[in-house]
């Protein structure tokens, strides 16, 4: 029995978040009797112990420190972790931390699970270093620990063939031993979706379906939406643009609106969160299109989402992005007037052509990221003898 421990998510059941939704899906799609996964979940409530897809679930209370709050989880959980398997003398374990927060305290870790014959492995997720929300000093220790976490760990998984490339480049000194795994996503239709629901969400924002285009995720500078928001406002286009996003006390969506006065252009909506999956899955069906102006690294899940989903998907031109779309997403980048004119364009479209578009899009995750195929090669990787 190999005895996977996962630390650095917040927990399962996931209600919301990518590595959330990783580790459901892990679980849950689970095929292989020779695994037994561990999962840290953050909680109110310490040292408690439940089943979740039949996965051990232990919780664990952090105080609130603020941005601190994160670091201070994962080196609770581990610590977790390093006593749980040796006072239980677990063996055939491995511990597997999604995110590069901790690096400064790898080395010390790194010791101890060696001395145990614990291998440790690594997500290192995307560029979190360069994330506009923090600031200088916070991307600086961004940076310093993702080289300590890559330094010191035993195996780096890559949702990402571009990011498994800049591991390999930027840290060639330490010959990191690294592989490839996708994140996933799902193509079916929901059972029993309530229809009604959809129709009254449609009638509250004033739209119509397949009359609107989309915007899913975090409401940060990253994901570009100063630039797809101008340039939609400089396009002719008649349709609306849907933004589900959290802008409640959000100081980026004060400053937006005062440089763009996008609050003058009746088109533009933003909505909210959707917390109710199958309502989002509607409102993705139902789109016209769907931008994604994501730039910071990793195979993003909600753009996965879109084109297992949505019929048509604008992506910005980074290699990110066209390592998930290839051939069946529409591209642009960030000249003024470029995603203007490609929205103008989108519009023209055909029925026929939409239809191509949307086969090929939902093609491309049925035969790269399906959470069957992922898992699998998950448990591959698991199950593996030796790095």
């Amino acid at each position: 029995m190999k005895n996977i421990f996962i630390i650095g998510s917040k927990g399962i059941p996931s209600k919301y978040g990518g590595f959330e939704t990783f580790v459901e899906k892990l679980t849950e799609y689970k095929v292989s009797d020779s695994i037994k996964y561990h999962v840290s979940c953050l909680s109110e409530h310490d040292n408690k112990e439940y089943e979740h897809n039949n996965a051990r679930c232990f919780t664990v209370k952090v105080p609130n420190v603020g941005p601190a709050k994160a670091v201070i989880y994962d080196l609770m959980s581990l610590q977790r972790v390093y006593e749980y398997i040796k006072e239980n003398r677990i063996e055939n374990a491995i511990v597997y931390i999604l995110a590069c927060r901790i690096g400064p305290f790898m080395k010390f870790y790194k010791n101890r699970f060696e001395q145990l014959n614990v291998p440790v492995y690594v997500n290192p997720d995307g560029h979190e270093w360069k994330r506009a929300k923090w600031s200088w000093a916070i991307r600086r220790y961004w940076k310093l620990s993702e080289r300590l976490m890559i330094k010191n760990i035993d195996l780096a998984i890559c949702d990402s063939v571009a990011i498994e490339k800049y591991i390999k480049e930027e840290y060639s000194s330490y010959r990191p031993k690294t592989t490839f795994i996708a994140y996933g996503a799902t193509v079916n239709k929901p059972e029993n979706l309530n229809e009604d629901k959809y129709n009254q969400w449609l009638k509250q924002w004033d739209l119509k379906g397949k009359d609107y285009y989309l915007i899913v995720g975090r409401f940060v500078a990253e994901n570009n939406y100063e630039l797809i928001i101008r340039e939609f406002m400089n396009s002719k286009s008649e349709k609306s643009l849907v933004i589900v996003t959290n802008v409640e006390k959000n100081k980026f969506y004060n400053e937006l609106k005062n440089r763009t006065k996008f609050d003058n252009d009746k088109r533009i909506k933003f909505v909210g969160t959707i917390y109710e999956q199958d309502l989002l899955y509607q409102v993705r069906n139902g789109a016209f299109g769907y931008f994604h102006g994501h730039e910071v690294g990793g195979t993003n899940p909600s753009l996965l989402e879109a084109m297992a989903t949505t019929s048509l998907n604008l992506l910005l031109d980074v290699n990110f992005n066209r390592e998930v779309g290839q051939d069946a997403a529409l591209y642009f980048n960030k000249k003024v007037g470029n995603l203007a004119e490609l929205i103008e364009s989108a519009d023209l479209l055909s029925d026929t052509e939409i239809k191509i578009n949307e086969e090929k899009a939902k093609r491309r995750i049925q035969d790269s990221y399906s959470w069957e195929l992922i898992v699998n090669q998950y448990e591959n990787c698991f199950l593996k003898e030796k790095v």
